[in-house]
């Protein structure tokens, strides 16, 4: 094994948190920084001329190889678990950027509440109301400690949107449920497209409180802090599952590279796949990996810092012996605990008499409601804890992912009747979505297979997860509420969601991905703190959402970059180590 010359700060993960954290430490020049990625290396310019429909939303340019590492299902532990084969449930991005730069851009903030959700639903229904089994508890950060870093990290990103609640005061046009902001958007928001005007039409004649989704995509041009110029969006319809063109998405790329790129103290090295992280002593000396060439290396360093996926963060500690793997018959062990993955599902599939102009689009041009977010609407007589967010948004529908969906009076399945109905019913579809909130369960974890392994033979991670009751019973009233909507819109046939059954690893359900190296107070119910420092072993952080107790019903991106930029700042202003 090779060994290199020591740095200051080695991170794993060149996606949004770990680049972050990069640009934050690196504007101190004394400070040396290594990025180590495993997959290519990426910039704008390649997504110029090559968006190509079946090479990146069918094949899947951008997603990590299941071919040479995947993760095994089971829904209880009397269960065997079984390797996925092809991508279904999550779509892990790789290469510089990762998730990012393939992602939609929707990017709320957490609610207050969401931060003390242990507490407050306590207080408000009593312990014996909360969901069986559950592992809920309060984060270690409230709304307001983490404010200012929301707001640092909306300006980073030029966010889209429209405040709701500007410094305590409603205001109209926004998401009056959100938690107080000290500034509005950055830049204002997104054009609505067609159904997402059908949309706020009908939510508003309803009563409800209709918003635009905050976007990471530019509604305008827009230079941020660091001085990255973005254009605005032309809403081409290439977005999800794609780089942005011409860089209005915010990106890692776009945002995070080019400051670093500047710094003579910043290192990334593409084709590196980490495979342990070393720990002496109760501190961490370096991680090893194999880099492009084939060779194992050992990068020692002062700190190191884990920024993959949730999933990828948790089996590298697990492979590293590092912290107590979980247990869920004892309770004992916080490495692997509280996985959650988002609620998230088509509620009610609408159809109409009139054309869409469904490729005009962008990941995040869309209008949602918040009227049964959390704890919103009064659960006393629900049968079922937790709520969120229920949105249409235009992607831009594609042809090949998008073709064939027709209504339930069409009963032909082939041939020139039904091939006549999905010509017809092509541009004539919506789709009414459902983000919601997923609590933690003692019972849902993540640890090794004792059977399967990646191809250098390291174990694969194993996941035990289910939804259930309390999962299933919001999906069933979150569809009937946009079924109410579709049918205020104008829609002349709508097909519900059928309700969610088992857990299921290949329906698409989002790439959040929570838990397994969760933040608290005490080493007693956590990995980390909320400056995502390992309690054993400080100089050692673990960023993103795998720090996440639980799941509140909006995307994590925001939220991650928001508690990077704290972590960071208190790096550099309180000395942690």
């Amino acid at each position: 094994m090779r060994t290199l010359k020591p740095v200051d700060v080695v991170i794993v993960g060149g996606g949004w948190t770990g680049l972050l954290m990069a640009k934050e430490l690196s504007a101190d020049s004394a400070r040396s920084i290594v990025v180590l990625e495993r997959g290519p290396a990426r910039k704008t310019a390649d997504y110029i001329d090559d968006m190509d429909e079946l090479d990146y939303a069918i094949r899947l340019r951008m997603m990590q190889d299941i071919r040479h590492e995947t993760v095994t299902v089971r829904h209880t532990v009397q269960d065997r678990a079984l390797p996925v084969r092809q991508y279904g449930s999550f779509l892990p991005g790789t290469g510089t950027g990762g998730g990012g730069e393939h992602w939609s851009g929707i990017s709320y903030r957490y609610l207050p509440q969401s931060f003390k959700i242990a507490s407050h639903l306590r207080e408000r229904y009593g312990a014996a109301r909360l969901p069986e089994d559950h592992a809920l508890q309060d984060w270690p950060v409230t709304f307001d400690e983490l404010e200012p870093f929301y707001w640092q990290a909306e300006q980073l990103l030029g966010l889209s949107g429209k405040a709701g609640n500007l410094r305590g005061k409603r205001q109209p046009g926004g998401n009056i449920f959100e938690g107080p902001r000290s500034h509005e958007y950055p830049t204002p928001p997104m054009k609505r497209p067609y159904l997402a005007e059908l949309f706020h039409q009908a939510a508003t004649k309803l009563g409800y409180h209709p918003h635009p989704l905050p976007a990471a995509t530019n509604s305008q041009s827009y230079r941020n802090p660091d001085g990255i110029l973005r254009s605005g969006c032309v809403y081409c319809g290439y977005c999800e599952r794609y780089g942005c063109m011409i860089g209005a998405k915010a990106q890692p790329t776009n945002t995070l590279l080019p400051v670093l790129n500047r710094r003579r103290n910043f290192t990334l090295r593409n084709g590196c796949w980490v495979r342990r992280v070393v720990v002496e002593s109760g501190k961490a000396r370096g991680v090893t990996y194999i880099d492009v060439s084939g060779e194992e290396v050992f990068q020692p360093a002062e700190m190191v810092m884990l920024a993959s996926w949730s999933i990828n963060n948790t089996r590298l500690l697990l492979l590293s012996k590092i912290g107590e793997p979980y247990n869920p018959a004892t309770g004992k062990g916080q490495i692997g605990r509280n996985l959650t993955h988002q609620v998230s599902l088509p509620a009610a599939m609408a159809f109409f008499p009139q054309p869409l102009n469904r490729f005009i689009g962008a990941g995040s041009a869309g209008v949602a409601i918040a009227d049964f977010d959390a704890d919103f609407l009064d659960h006393s007589d629900l049968g079922f804890q937790g709520g969120g967010i229920i949105y249409t948004v235009c992607y831009g529908f594609r042809p090949m992912a998008n073709f064939g969906v027709v209504p339930t009076s069409v009963k032909s399945t082939w041939g020139s009747d039904w091939k006549k109905a999905a010509l017809h019913h092509y541009d004539r579809t919506g789709r009414i979505s459902f983000y919601g909130e997923h609590h933690s369960y003692r019972s849902h974890y993540m640890d090794l297979d004792p059977t399967y392994k990646d191809k250098y033979g390291d174990p694969l991670i194993r996941m035990t997860i289910d939804w259930t009751d309390n999962e299933r019973r919001m999906g069933a009233h979150m569809s009937v509420k946009a079924a109410e909507i579709a049918r205020a819109m104008g829609a002349t046939e709508i097909t519900p969601h059928p309700g969610l059954r088992r857990y299921d690893a290949t329906r698409y359900q989002s790439t959040h991905i929570q838990g397994g190296v969760i933040m608290g107070d005490s080493p007693e119910n956590s990995a980390i703190n909320s400056y995502h420092q390992l309690w054993q072993t400080p100089n050692l952080f673990v960023l993103g959402a795998s720090a996440w107790p639980q799941n509140p019903s909006v995307n994590p991106t925001l939220t991650a970059l928001a508690l990077t930029h704290r972590a960071a700042h208190a790096i550099r202003t309180r000395s942690l180590l």
